[in-house]
């Protein structure tokens, strides 16, 4: 497994429409190609990103760069659950070699931003 974030498979979450958890664990179960049997909550999430069984087959030698973006939607209509999915994301990606999570900062698509000045 390298360290090498160049090397590892780029698995885009795309969060732009969603609002609420169910949206949330669908649209990761699909970027990621879960199983039926995820079982949708944060539990859940966590063994699924910390089980390489689960990932995309070509991130397995290579680990997982999971870019998030689209997301700030889903924060502000969910500030609690978008914490518990911050967290989440934390954990596994300290306790999971290989395993990577970026938060895409955003473009033009999710609105001007109120910057002083």
């Amino acid at each position: 497994m390298t360290d090498d974030l160049a090397d590892r498979l780029v698995v885009t979450l795309d969060l732009d429409t969603v609002d609420d958890k169910a949206a949330f664990m669908e649209r990761i179960a699909g970027a990621l190609g879960l199983p039926d049997w995820f079982g949708r909550n944060w539990d859940a999430l966590a063994d699924s990103l910390t089980d390489r069984t689960v990932w995309p087959p070509a991130a397995v030698g290579r680990g997982l760069l999971l870019v998030v973006r689209g997301w700030r939607r889903y924060a502000t209509a969910r500030p609690e659950e978008w914490d518990v999915a911050l967290e989440v994301f934390s954990t596994v990606e300290r306790r999971t070699p290989g395993l990577t999570v970026a938060l895409a900062l955003g473009g033009s698509h999710e609105g001007p931003l109120d910057l002083p000045g």
